[in-house]
């Protein structure tokens, strides 16, 4: 067998993988969320992405559409992208939460217990080389998750910084990078430099680890 049989196969099982993931959240009936949403908002990308955004939960655009980021704030982060040189196709995107809170209020305790676990799965699945973490949030989670002792900091102390983690269960190692989530930059365009030189730090670790 080839060594792009043996890729394909890989990729093939990621996408069965994910499939199962999906699947669930679907039928998921974890959480209240999931009688006020329209459609869960599962994640998109390329399944064997080298770098994975996670953002806190779907917005009304997201909810109406089931797609990530589509809104104000995906129209900054595609500005992003293309300003580090990537292409939304070749990374993939996902949320803490599958079903948006009503009023776009913060997630409830109850409501990302419920819920990571899907998020957790698809990281293990997908097993990208940087976690790039949007916004207060999604950053104290993640950093949280994988023991991380700087999580309960602000983002603005965190932004741009990287943290190789290695994960408890699965023994995977990942490079996590805080940023600013899109949004601020739709409210204060001066943050929008600062969210290009964390874009290029998360490109120069990529190309450190080819």
């Amino acid at each position: 067998m080839g060594q792009n049989e043996e890729q394909n196969m890989s990729e093939n099982q990621k996408d069965k993988l994910l499939l199962a993931v999906k699947e669930e959240v679907i039928k998921c009936q974890g959480c209240q969320l999931c009688k006020t949403r329209n459609f869960p908002v599962i994640g998109q990308g390329n399944h064997d992405a080298k770098i994975m955004f996670i953002g806190e939960a779907p917005g009304a655009n997201e909810d109406k559409t089931g797609v990530p980021f589509c809104g104000e704030a995906g129209q900054v982060l595609n500005l992003l992208l293309s300003s580090a040189g990537l292409k939304r196709e070749d990374v993939y995107i996902a949320n803490i939460l599958k079903c948006r809170p009503p009023a776009n209020r913060e997630p409830a305790p109850e409501e990302v217990e419920a819920c990571a676990a899907y998020l957790l799965r698809q990281i293990s699945i997908i097993e990208p080389k940087v976690i790039a973490v949007l916004g207060n949030h999604s950053t104290h989670f993640i950093l949280e998750h994988f023991g991380v002792p700087e999580n309960k900091l602000g983002i603005s102390k965190l932004r741009g910084k990287k943290f190789a983690v290695q994960d408890p269960l699965t023994r995977k190692h990942y490079t996590i990078i805080p940023l600013y989530h899109p949004a601020v930059a739709v409210y204060n365009r001066h943050l929008l430099d600062n969210l290009k030189n964390d874009f290029k730090v998360i490109v120069d670790t990529i190309q450190a680890k080819a």
